[in-house]
């Protein structure tokens, strides 16, 4: 059984991965979320030549899949782990090399995007650590374009409250809490979608996982 620090270590490496251990859970986060990562593009429902953003794409070995959904689609990713930022540039090299994608760090809460920007936004499991979930929604919403969409996509706080390492930093959401904290922003709910999978937890066991898509609208 981990102990308290080996959680709060595990929580912290979630949160922002870093060195050789941050490589190491990089590569289980993609392969456990690969499922709900999925789930989260293909709602975006993209057409060609359509720009994407993405928060926290960490070792972007779902971009590929992106990229192919479409012609001439262009991607764009932002994270606060200039370990990740690194990784995904050296998985994605063709594509950056193409022109078609590109990597950039970011604070978490602003970024340096001209308004309308993006056609289509996604996240997958990053919610839980937003510093100012309201003030990053309205950024989000001033860098995307008019009738433009944004995935978030997460798993219940029912499920995730079972798992032992969400004491430490990590800010837990169900549907409603989400819809509520639209409520507060530039944004409008226009569509939701859930599944449950079969997974193996950050400590191994393997459980059932509800998670969620909501698709918000500009």
């Amino acid at each position: 059984m981990a102990t308290l620090q080996q959680l709060e270590q595990l929580a912290a490496q979630l949160r922002q991965p870093k060195g050789a251990g941050g490589i190491d859970v990089a590569n289980m986060m993609n392969e456990n979320n690969i499922g709900m990562t999925y789930h989260s593009i293909n709602r975006l429902e993209l057409h060609e030549g359509q720009k994407v953003l993405e928060l926290g794409h960490g070792n972007g070995g779902h971009i590929n899949y992106l990229l192919n959904q479409a012609d001439r689609l262009q991607y764009t990713g932002l994270e606060m782990s200039e370990l990740m930022m690194e990784e995904a540039r050296k998985i994605n090299r063709q594509w950056v090399e193409n022109r078609q994608a590109a990597f950039f760090l970011y604070d978490g809460d602003q970024t340096s995007f001209n308004d309308n920007s993006f056609d289509k936004v996604f996240t997958v499991n990053t919610i839980y650590f937003w510093k100012n979930p309201v003030a990053l929604l309205n950024e989000i919403n001033r860098i995307t374009a008019e009738g433009g969409w944004f995935n978030i996509t997460f798993a219940q706080k029912a499920f995730m409250q079972t798992l032992p390492f969400v004491k430490f930093g990590f800010e837990l959401y169900d549907t409603k809490k989400v819809a509520e904290l639209v409520t507060k922003t530039a944004w409008k709910i226009a569509n939701t979608g859930s599944e449950t999978e079969t997974v193996k937890t950050k400590t191994g066991e393997l459980v059932e996982r509800e998670f969620t898509t909501i698709t918000l609208a500009k």
